[in-house]
């Protein structure tokens, strides 16, 4: 299995990026939304491959973060869903809208993705409901909250976290500052008073 690819980011496609690595240049496919969070050519990029071996090709598909890989390997193994339409799906919804539309049984978000009909929503949604559970709902962090959070909260709650502080003692301290806040405070003030919480 190939983890990861790193080197020098050649060109990019709609579809595609060429990385060079010493001299050898991969061809990796791409979620389309990773095209706006890629570096500039000529730039180091680094990205999280899934190998795919067929009869006729053998191909990678690469992503900025461990998540996405991980959701990319849950969905293949779905019946009738493939790499190119996994590809279709983490390009237009990232780890945190899957996992709601999925649990809301949200069909009208889910049909939105180029390549799935009501069928294939429906049987996303029997076979992902489970699987969902033990994946990370945050694609950026890699955390799966254990309470809903707001955009604020969730990035004072990173912050922690890349400070040294456990993730269960930081999400306690950041609920207990939200109790004591209003609704529209900002990071720096859920920072400040969390850490004056935190053990």
């Amino acid at each position: 299995m190939i983890a990861y690819i790193k080197g020098i980011l050649v060109s990019t496609t709609t579809s595609m990026v060429t990385i060079d690595v010493n001299g050898i240049g991969y061809a990796i496919y791409i979620p389309i939304r990773l095209l706006g969070e890629l570096p500039a050519i000529g730039k180091e990029v680094l990205l999280y491959t899934s190998f795919i071996v067929r009869e006729m090709s053998h191909t990678l598909y690469g992503f900025l973060n461990c998540q996405d890989r991980e959701l990319f390997d849950v969905l293949l193994n779905i019946s009738g869903v493939g790499p190119k339409l996994s590809l279709s799906i983490i390009g237009h919804l990232n780890c945190q809208e899957l996992h709601t539309a999925i649990l809301a049984q949200d069909f009208h978000t889910l049909c939105k993705v180029p390549g799935i009909g009501k069928k294939t929503a429906e049987r996303l949604i029997v076979e992902l409901k489970d699987k969902l559970h033990g994946m990370p709902k945050d694609s950026k962090a890699g955390l799966s909250f254990a309470y809903p959070l707001s955009t604020p909260a969730q990035d004072a709650l990173l912050a922690l976290i890349n400070l040294g502080y456990q993730q269960g003692a930081a999400q306690k301290a950041i609920h207990q500052t939200l109790s004591e806040l209003p609704d529209n405070a900002d990071i720096a003030l859920i920072i400040t008073k969390a850490l004056a919480k935190v053990k």
